[in-house]
Parts: structure tokens; C-alpha cells; sequence
């Protein structure tokens, strides 16, 4: 008589919430689609539309075409910009181009634009906290004169920069930084520049803040941390060091469920599981699903955090 099979091993799945997409990332894929159904195929869209290569392939399909330089795009069919946003000098090549274009900049990315814009009205030498050459950086140091904005990468430059005048300073963050970083950042510019101009509110976006929060909940009490996102998504690279500093023993950043290797899992008996702002709910889906394959899965969903923003669409687009 055979033996029975081998029961799988049981394993908890502990999903963040919130997580995946964000208000300002929902936007800006519902403006590619809705500039694809009013003016057909092909709609131009400067840069990914979100760092995400799942729904960049999905609009691809739909009849998005992505390119890096608004030179690669034809005068007569619409152009959207990213949600990471551009410089200026895009949105006036555009216009003296007579170009139709849409722009799916994130709000809370534009509201810090405004705020570097108003600072450098003022006479403040603006400062920069973020990564140099994401796109988000490169469109906000763009909303200024070439060589004005100072970019802050780390705690050392935080604490070697010279400004100008001390007393005519502000600085501005990437909204998709880890957000225990950019304090010890700010803390110290405040400490050396007491007059500092600050954002009004912090710029680091509300939905960076919830996940990263959500992970920290999460991170302690797991043997295995999964982060679904692409490699090139800011706050999903920030979930796993987040993550990692929180206490997780182990912490990956996967795509979907392809790259997931079982045998990470091998004599875990937790799993947490949070998504990028990028990133679809249907890739969570399928990791659990791939998960369940080999092991006996109970799902628990971890977190209090509701989301409720949304933002409208360009007016253009509501006519």
C-alpha cells in the first residue's frame, strides 16, 4: 500500500495594508487610457508612465508608445508625461511645438515643484533631498534655472554642504524617499541652518508613508519579506530596505510571482507581503496563488490605514 502524500507545510501570509497602487499612480494610468480612447492609437508617452514594466506592457498593448525625449514623439498625436513629472523646459518645447499634450503629473508632485519655484522667488537657494537622476528629481530640479537647485543625496552631504547664505535656504524632498532617511537628513540641516525654509506640509507622499509604515507593523514578526514592484520603482526599492531595517531577516524585491524562489521559503512559518504604490493588486494575487502551491496558506491582512485620496483627471481629458 503507498504511502500518502506528505501534507504541505502550512505557512502564514501576512499582507500589508495599504498597499500597491496610490492615488496619484491610478491617475495617471486612467489618463493614458482615457487620451487613448479620445484620440485613438498611438498615444506618445514621455518616459513610463509609472515604474512598473506589468502596466507599462499593458497600456504598450493598448497602443501607448514609450519614449525618453519629447524629440522621438510626431507633432500630430498626443504626448503624456509621466506621473514622476518633467522639467519645464519639456512643457514649453511641447507648446512651441503646437503639441496636444496631456500631463499626468502626480499633484504631490507638482505641489513640490510649487513649493522649489516659490522658494526661488523668494531669493532662497533651494535645496533638494532625493536620488540624482530619478526622473521625479530631474523634473523638479528642471522647474528652476539650470544650476540652482542643490541636490542632497546622503547624511555626509546633508552635513558638508556650503551654502550660499545660510539664512536664504529651503529644501524640498523626492516624495518617494525612505522616510526615516530624509529625517535624519532634515534634522540635520535644521540643526546647522535653523532658518531653513520647510514644505509646508512633509513632500514625502502620504501613500510612501503607509506602506512604509504598514512594513515596519509587518517586518518583526516575519521570516520572509516579499516586495512586488520593479527594480526601477523608488518606493518599492524603499520597502525592502525599510523592511530589512525594521527587523526582517530576509527581504526581496520581485516583479511578480515568476521571481519568486520557493525555496526562500523553505522553514519559514511567516511570510509578509506588501506591494509597491506601482504595482497592480492582481501581482499580489498571484504570488499568493504561486505561495498556495506549495504550501498550506492562511491569509491575514495586517493594517489600519485607509486611503481614500484620489485626483482628478486633466481637464482636457473631463471636457
Amino acid at each position: 500500500m503507498s504511502a500518502e502524500p506528505a501534507a504541505p507545510p502550512a505557512l502564514i501570509v501576512r499582507l500589508a495594508a495599504p498597499r500597491g497602487f496610490c492615488a496619484g499612480v491610478d491617475r495617471a494610468i486612467q489618463v493614458v487610457e482615457a487620451t487613448l480612447e479620445r484620440f485613438g492609437a498611438p498615444v506618445f508617452v514621455r518616459h513610463e508612465i509609472v515604474h512598473n514594466r506589468h502596466v507599462v506592457s499593458r497600456l504598450r498593448d493598448l497602443g501607448a508608445v514609450f519614449v525618453e525625449t519629447l524629440e522621438e514623439c510626431p507633432d500630430d498625436r498626443p504626448v503624456v508625461f509621466s506621473a514622476h513629472g518633467s522639467p519645464r523646459s519639456v512643457t514649453e518645447a511641447a507648446q512651441a511645438r503646437g503639441m496636444t499634450y496631456l500631463d499626468a503629473t502626480c499633484p504631490l508632485v507638482s505641489k513640490v515643484h510649487v513649493e522649489a519655484t516659490r522658494h526661488h522667488a523668494a531669493g532662497r537657494q533651494v535645496l533638494l533631498i532625493g536620488h540624482a537622476g530619478h526622473p521625479e528629481v530631474v523634473g523638479t530640479m528642471g522647474q528652476l534655472p539650470e544650476g540652482t537647485v542643490v541636490l542632497i543625496e546622503t547624511l555626509e552631504q546633508a552635513r558638508d554642504f556650503i551654502p550660499r547664505a545660510p539664512d536664504a535656504l529651503a529644501y524640498v524632498t523626492q516624495t518617494t524617499l525612505s522616510v526615516d532617511d530624509t529625517a535624519e537628513i532634515v534634522e540635520m540641516l535644521r540643526s546647522r541652518f535653523p532658518a531653513i525654509g520647510t514644505p509646508h506640509r512633509d513632500d514625502i507622499c502620504y501613500a510612501t508613508t503607509n506602506r512604509q509604515d504598514a512594513v515596519k507593523s509587518l517586518a518583526g514578526a516575519c521570516d520572509v519579506l516579499l516586495v512586488i514592484g520593479s527594480a526601477n520603482s523608488s518606493n518599492s526599492v524603499r520597502l525592502v530596505e525599510v523592511g530589512l531595517r525594521a527587523g526582517a531577516p530576509k527581504a526581496f524585491l520581485i516583479d511578480d510571482a515568476g521571481d519568486l524562489d520557493l525555496a526562500w521559503l523553505e522553514g519559514a512559518a511567516t511570510v509578509a507581503v506588501t506591494a509597491g504604490a506601482s504595482a497592480p493588486e492582481d501581482l499580489v494575487q498571484g504570488v499568493i496563488s504561486r505561495i498556495s502551491d506549495a504550501f498550506a496558506v492562511t491569509v491575514e491582512e495586517v493594517g489600519a490605514a485607509r486611503e481614500t485620496v484620489s485626483f482628478k483627471l486633466p481637464r482636457a481629458l473631463l471636457a
